[in-house]
């Protein structure tokens, strides 16, 4: 049938329909989240509009190797066979790229040439994937057709990757926006008639687990910012708001939206539902993990200033960009969600829309309040915004979350009757 693989390999084992995340595949996510904590450094390292550009770009290629195995584990079982070698082995690929991200622009003096470094790296955990995902193939003719057409932009975004390791500065920048755009905009070039989704439930569970993981690691941004500072009230509070924060974030995914869209994509079939898995998941999660990031980046901060007071006072205001990082970064992943549902039940979230927007229009006013009150503001909003979606869609909410049946067939209306 168009959209199961069955690897051909003797010690492939095929993923089933039921199949859920094996534990050496959050193994290989606790590394990619190594990666989201050096990328969050990256950018405070370097808290320039510039910096920020870069700490994206990275993260998008960094998102794009962790996606191919998010498919690579739904047609090979990651724990058995070669299937666990190969995840083995991308682990070790994985973390240098991880290890490198510091360098990813810029070599640092002694040691080996960082950006090259980072340019084999990639390189590795691309190739690794494509090299199981064929042997996985066998004789399916569509499947490795999809592959050929796939490759390119694999060798393309690595050869522009290893220009940008001889150069610097703005041009250096511009050859990553272009890597960066030729995988992605090759990916959808080449197609999805070919890829092979085997479990939907597999691949919504993995794809939530990376959410539950990024929001982690802006919980540890929280704690990072003020691990050798001694305990204070404002740190208390400034912590207690900042999980605050990252628990809405957490809500507005898992309370609704990841229950709807597992369904949805479970009804979808062949090519239809990779297309799906492909625009709901590999592309519309990258908004979400990059509004984290820049979370954590602002979460940082504002720890660092009521945390600190050496360097600040409690009443200053936290600085203009990674203020914008803080409320900028929600505002994405609000947004985010709200292409998601569009993509999976053709609606609206309205709300979501308006607190976006309003995130955005307050900065200037966040921007003259002391730190510690800009993350409050920030907090008071989202918990706003989930008691009313809690009360507003009381009903259809219990429904969708215990009654399967209904849960799709409630969300073709007009995105007024929805809890998501």
């Amino acid at each position: 049938m168009l959209g199961m693989s069955t690897p051909k390999h003797p010690r492939l084992m095929p993923v089933s329909e039921e199949s859920r995340v094996t534990p050496i595949e959050l193994f290989f996510d606790l590394v990619f989240v190594f990666s989201l904590t050096q990328v969050t450094a990256l950018m405070a390292a370097d808290l320039t509009i510039h910096g920020l550009v870069r700490g994206l770009l990275v993260l998008a290629l960094l998102w794009w190797c962790w996606v191919g195995y998010a498919w690579l584990g739904n047609v090979v079982r990651a724990d058995e066979g070669v299937g666990r070698l190969a995840m083995f082995s991308a682990m070790g690929a994985m973390f240098v790229l991880a290890l490198t991200v510091p360098e990813a622009f810029d070599d640092l003096p002694g040691g080996l040439t960082g950006p090259v470094i980072f340019a084999l790296a990639y390189l590795s955990v691309r190739l690794l994937q494509l090299l199981i995902f064929w042997m996985a193939a066998g004789d399916d003719y569509e499947l490795r057709g999809q592959l050929i057409r796939f490759a390119p932009s694999v060798f393309g975004s690595t050869a522009l990757l290893l220009v940008a390791s001889q150069l610097h500065g703005t041009a250096q920048t511009w050859i990553w926006v272009a890597l960066v755009v030729v995988d992605y905009v090759g990916t959808i070039l080449a197609g999805a008639s070919g890829w092979r989704l085997n479990s939907a439930a597999h691949f919504a569970e993995r794809h939530g687990l990376i959410i539950i993981i990024a929001l982690g690691e802006s919980i540890v941004a929280i704690g990072g910012g003020v691990a050798r500072l001694p305990i204070s009230a404002p740190i208390i509070a400034a912590s207690l708001l900042g999980l605050a924060v990252a628990g809405c974030l957490w809500w507005t995914y898992f309370d609704i939206a990841a229950l709807v869209a597992e369904r949805v994509l479970r009804k979808a079939q062949g090519e239809e539902r990779a297309r799906m898995a492909r625009d709901s998941y590999s592309y519309l999660h990258l908004p979400m993990i990059a509004g984290i990031v820049l979370l954590a980046l602002g979460l940082k901060q504002v720890l660092e200033y009521v945390g600190d007071v050496s360097d600040h006072r409690l009443s200053d205001p936290l600085a203009l960009l990674p203020l914008a990082a803080m409320y900028g970064g929600v505002a994405l992943y609000l947004l985010a969600h709200v292409a998601f549902r569009y993509r999976n039940v053709r609606s609206w979230n309205v709300q979501r829309i308006v607190v976006a927007a309003a995130l955005l229009t307050l900065i200037p006013a966040a921007a003259q309040i002391p730190a510690l009150g800009a993350l409050g503001v920030l907090a008071a909003v989202l918990i706003a915004l989930i008691v009313y979606e809690v009360m507003r869609f009381s009903e259809i909410r219990e429904r969708v979350r215990h009654e399967e049946e209904v849960a799709v067939s409630h969300l073709s209306g007009d995105g007024h009757t929805h809890a998501d």
